[in-house]
């Protein structure tokens, strides 16, 4: 299928910022684009390679379907899928799963999950179904999340915006929730670089607009920055990029590599730079693990072969506990936390790792 790629041309402001250097194991992805240069430059390098590298036209039935239950498997359950906007598996309403049967897919009834498009369909300009809905851009998984039947509806095609706590509706628009803000931002910034004027950032989000590039929302910059890269979003990239996965669409999310990539493109708040310190492939290198994830019981492990400091921080900045761990002590009591998302920041003599936490 022949695509039409659109480099997008905007105004460039000069700011300081960190060099970026891919890690070894996405060089070779990487390799067409110069990451000494910054602003629009950077912009368009990347969405000639995200749009080059997207080889594969998965289906949206039943490609998506299928990838869906493979990329956003549960950890804690591999029997389940995880649910953007869902926030609790035991208050007994169906609509606001975190996790559900991976099997239930299909959106028909209240136990369902469908498929959202975080970027909505019809907030595109053409809508993202112009060209069919089995072919890109509906059916880029990128976009897609497996989503509670009725909290995707409850979402319709209602623009993102400010919020805090769980996903809901806010002043007619919609908050994705604390623990999703940040994978939405990506997406979209995915979306905006994979099909330029048709999926501009402000068709999907309320805010004030960035003195960069008039087209990008800054509450997505702040999301970006606010909300680490989570283990579902790496899952994801890593197995869309792997073309011998039957479902895979051969490309990554540039922002969900290195979300410092969007500060280098538009300013704004300083996102985490996941390839200036220890990154989650070197971490687990050097058996660095965190386990579970969401933490169910009052006690969190930080399994190590070096001494590890630790700091929990909640999601206005707050430390709430910190110490160290090693291989021969590596629990950390958690029974003071409250239920809720919780930014983990570990360190060891290689580098440093920021990870996401969910407390149940």
């Amino acid at each position: 299928m022949k695509q039409i790629y659109l480099i997008l041309i905007f105004l460039f402001t000069t700011f300081s910022y960190a060099q970026l250097t891919p890690p070894a194991e996405l060089q070779d992805y990487y390799n067409d684009v110069d990451f000494n240069s910054t602003g629009t430059i950077l912009f368009n390098d990347l969405a000639v390679e995200t749009a080059s590298k997207h080889t594969n036209y998965i289906s949206y039935t039943p490609g998506v379907w299928n990838a869906s239950k493979i990329t956003d498997e549960d950890p804690n359950n591999s029997s389940n899928v995880i649910l953007i906007y869902g926030y609790d598996d035991t208050d007994g309403n169906y609509v606001t799963d975190r996790s559900r049967d991976k099997d239930l897919n299909g959106g028909t009834s209240g136990t369902d999950w469908n498929r959202e498009h975080t970027f909505p369909n019809s907030l595109a300009q053409p809508s993202l179904n112009n060209n069919g809905t089995n072919v890109p851009p509906y059916a880029d998984a990128h976009n897609l999340r497996p989503s509670d039947v009725t909290m995707n509806s409850n979402r319709g095609n209602r623009k993102f915006a400010a919020g805090s706590g769980n996903a809901g509706i806010v002043s007619g628009n919609w908050y994705p929730g604390d623990e999703w803000k940040g994978d939405a931002a990506r997406i979209v910034m995915y979306m905006y670089l994979r099909y330029g004027t048709q999926c501009i950032p402000s068709y999907a989000a309320e805010g004030t607009t960035n003195s960069v590039d008039a087209n990008m929302i800054e509450l997505l910059l702040q999301w970006n920055a606010e909300d680490p890269v989570s283990d579902i979003e790496i899952k994801r990239n890593d197995y869309h990029v792997n073309t011998s996965n039957t479902y895979a669409q051969g490309n990554r999310n540039p922002f969900i590599d290195n979300p410092y990539i969007a500060t280098v493109i538009w300013g704004g708040p300083s996102a985490q730079n996941r390839w200036s310190s220890l990154s989650v492939e070197t971490f687990s290198k050097e058996s660095v693990r965190v386990f579970p994830n969401p933490i169910t019981s009052s006690m969190l492990t930080i399994e190590t072969k070096m001494d590890t400091a630790y700091q929990i921080y909640d999601i206005l900045g707050k430390l709430m506990l910190s110490g160290k761990v090693s291989k021969q002590k590596n629990k950390v009591n958690t029974e003071n936390l409250n239920k809720g998302i919780y930014i983990l920041k570990l360190k060891t003599a290689s580098g440093s790792l920021s990870k996401k936490l969910i407390k149940h």
